[in-house]
């Protein structure tokens, strides 16, 4: 199953959740997406794949009460044709070169979305375009976004700063704004590295989920929301702590990819937990998979856990639950 398969199924959850027009008046509910990508997991990193050395209990649940898919194949090796393939659903043989930035006429999932409705969110790493070409997400259908515009700044584990844009009451007569710029990150600013770069994005996410949540007075809008997290990676990150796994006899660098993989599952939990607190996980369908294959880098080997078995076997997870 290939990631334009993926771009179809999100059209269909659109598809089969009732009228594709948006309108003042009240309409009948349809439901919430949120697309949820990791960078460089494979099958083998997860125990619903059945990876024996530890457990991912969230993504576990997830698998148990969807739909857990056995070959689906990520976009490539790199990442930007990899992303692209999934927000424009097209094969990356058909994109040129290993740095693809969005063109004007490139027609992406939230662009269908936002145009049926939804409000539209992308939080984390976006390598399709920066803020001054017309690759910049906010051009593509994206009505906010909060992340990087490269991997460089996605790899940094306590960034100091983000992009941001979206609405704001900024100035003095209190009306209503764009912020399009970089927002300080005080919890991290001056060395303090207080806060990972992962749980900045699930705290933005869970506030996201709560402040959009499809209601009455907003006519039950229903969202659209892209979390791109920068983890486990490929051994290019700065991992906190190697915890719960420190006693454990593996090489050092198996035990920060399995600490940093058991923290994206804590995600998954503090993601699926906002959904039931605001009863929206059964009108949510939640699509969970990987842009890109494990590779080996910093040390780390992907075959230690149960990986793919070899360098040309693209296959990465794909959960989707509908609720």
């Amino acid at each position: 199953m290939k990631p334009i398969r993926l771009f179809l199924c999100v059209l269909l959850a659109l598809a089969a959740s009732s009228p594709l027009a948006w309108s003042d008046s009240a309409i009948p509910r349809r439901a919430n997406i949120i697309l949820i990508v990791a960078d460089g997991l494979g099958p083998g990193d997860l125990s619903c794949y059945g990876q024996t050395q530890f457990q991912t209990p969230n993504l576990d649940k997830l698998a148990a009460g969807g739909i857990r898919f056995n070959n689906y194949l990520a976009g490539g090796v790199a990442d930007s044709p990899a992303l692209a393939s999934l927000v424009i659903g097209k094969n990356t043989s058909h994109l040129p070169g290993m740095d693809y930035s969005l063109t004007a006429s490139d027609l992406t999932i939230a662009q269908l979305l936002q145009d049926s409705g939804y409000r539209t969110c992308l939080m984390g790493a976006w390598t399709l375009g920066d803020q001054h070409s017309v690759g910049a997400p906010w051009l593509h259908g994206f009505g906010e976004f909060e992340g990087y515009f490269d991997t460089t700044d996605a790899q940094n584990p306590y960034p100091s700063s983000i992009w941001q844009y979206c609405p704001r009451f900024y100035n003095a007569e209190n009306k209503m704004g764009i912020f399009n710029d970089r927002e300080t990150i005080y919890k991290n600013a001056g060395g303090k590295n207080a806060e990972y770069t992962s749980d900045l994005l699930t705290d933005w996410a869970v506030n996201y989920i709560r402040n959009n949540q499809p209601l009455w007075f907003n006519h039950y809008r229903p969202f659209f929301l892209v979390l791109h997290y920068p983890i486990p990676g490929n051994g290019n990150l700065v991992f906190p702590s190697d915890a719960p796994f420190s006693e454990e006899s593996w090489p050092q660098p198996e035990k920060n990819r399995a600490a940093v993989i058991a923290r994206l599952d804590g995600h998954i939990g503090q993601l699926l937990e906002q959904l039931n607190k605001f009863n929206q996980a059964s009108n949510t369908v939640i699509f969970f998979t990987s842009d890109t294959t494990p590779q080996k880098g910093g040390g780390v080997d992907p075959k230690f856990f149960r990986e793919n078995s070899s360098p040309d076997d693209l296959r990465v997870p794909l959960i989707v639950l509908a609720g």
